[in-house]
């Protein structure tokens, strides 16, 4: 007689029964962490691609006993779906590639806004500037896209956006504007929750981005639809300055291009030949710059107003949010080109970026308050270098660990009086 059981070879030994699935399987549902900004800039910590906590969600179980309330069953797999995310957070290691990325993009956001005030009077600043500018936000909002992947409306991420996002918001821009009514002698400078200033922006769009991010993952093109509300917002001035729109439209395709990468994507501009090919990519990109810094009104780089606000024809609004989103893919292609994936002594400042970005502000606003580049020296060659590197060492102290335990309590409160308990686990508590 044949053999029904090949594996154990000439005796017929019964195979032992199938293995029960629990009721609370998790399986990955994307790369994401749906948790703070500092993702980016916001900033968000991150974790290795495609294998993050909060990627795991419970899947429905395929049949549950009968004795059993739906109820009973549904929070308890919500439950367990939240103890593996926190026990995962601790086991699964970070991506030291993001991490250093992070960095690296936060650095230059501090050494541009050091370039600033040296355009007038150097053409080698201006053209610098001009450079970054065309890449490291669309960089970190990138990055921020790609960890909001599995963002959903589930309880815990909802309540990590508020903490990790809409709290620090609040609380910067208050202490932006008392800052500025002390500083720059300007008490009546108003509180505006609705009108972001300075940095703060980035932390109100990062708020809208992660909340539509379901709506762009059910759509079928959402890179072409996100560039054409972009293309739309250029040409009109009617949008106004409640919550930056402008910046929120016309950043959102870099956000949504993140929500549609995958890790292959990165592995692709990391490969040597990227590498080798950024070298003159960024070359020219510098020669242009040189060439466009004395004609070129560096605000479009800001995305922050509309053509006609600019004194520009509305059809230009298109044509440059076309031209400059495309330059901009370009040149963070050739960033990530350059960013090492190993572990580096800065690799662990990555996960304190929001820190640098949101408290460096203060500094970058009180030197112009103060009038700090009066001094001679800052308007030498040597000078500027000078300032260059003292903006980077700033910038990297601010993102320290030391740093981050003193402000944790503004960037990432815990909260948990603020939010209702899950009353089928107080229930099963008193039980």
């Amino acid at each position: 007689m044949k053999n029904d059981f090949p594996a154990y070879g000439e005796r017929r030994v019964p195979l032992p029964p199938p293995r029960r699935m629990p009721h609370d399987v998790l399986t990955p549902a994307g790369a994401a962490q749906a948790g703070g900004a500092t993702a980016t800039m916001a900033p968000a910590a991150t974790a290795t691609a495609s294998k993050t906590p909060t990627d795991r969600q419970p899947v429905a179980p395929h049949g549950t006993s009968p004795d059993r309330s739906r109820g009973h069953a549904k929070g308890r797999g919500t439950d367990r779906a939240e103890k593996a995310d926190a026990a995962d957070a601790k086991a699964k290691p970070r991506d030291a590639f993001f991490d250093n990325a992070k960095y690296l993009a936060i650095v230059l956001v501090a050494m541009g806004h050091s370039w600033e005030p040296l355009r007038d009077g150097s053409r080698t600043a201006a053209a610098l500037y001009i450079t970054v500018y065309a890449f490291h936000m669309p960089a970190f909002i990138i990055i921020s896209g790609y960890f909001s992947r599995s963002f959903d409306m589930r309880k815990d991420r909802l309540q990590r956006l508020i903490t990790g996002v809409a709290v620090p918001y609040i609380l910067f821009e208050v202490a932006y504007t008392l800052f500025k009514r002390w500083a720059d002698d300007d008490p009546g400078y108003p509180i505006s929750l609705m009108d972001p200033w300075y940095l703060t922006w980035f932390l109100a769009a990062l708020f809208i981005w992660r909340l539509t991010t379901p709506l762009w993952k059910i759509v079928r093109w959402p890179v072409p639809l996100a560039l054409a509300i972009a293309v739309l917002a250029s040409v009109s001035p009617d949008i106004g300055d409640d919550l930056d729109l402008q910046r929120v439209l016309q950043f959102l395709p870099f956000f949504v291009i993140g929500l549609s990468l995958r890790p292959e994507h990165f592995k692709l501009v990391r490969r040597k030949k990227a590498r080798i090919l950024a070298v003159p990519v960024f070359a020219a990109a510098l020669v242009f710059a040189y060439w466009a810094a004395p004609r070129m009104n560096a605000a479009w780089f800001y995305h922050r107003d509309a053509a006609q606000e600019l004194a520009a024809p509305w059809w230009s609004g298109a044509v440059m949010t076309l031209a400059m989103f495309g330059c901009s893919l370009v040149l963070v292609a050739c960033f990530f080109a350059w960013i090492p994936g190993r572990t580096m002594w800065c690799t662990a400042l990555g996960a304190g970026t929001l820190y640098g970005y949101l408290l460096h502000g203060f500094l970058a606003k009180g030197s112009r308050f103060w009038d700090w580049y009066d001094a001679a020296w800052m308007q030498t060659p040597w000078g500027a270098v000078l300032l260059t590197l003292i903006a980077g060492t700033v910038i990297t102290l601010l993102c320290t660990p030391p740093v981050q335990r003193i402000f944790r309590f503004a960037m990432e409160p815990k909260m948990t009086w603020a939010f209702k308990k899950d009353p089928v686990g107080m229930a099963r508590g008193r039980n």
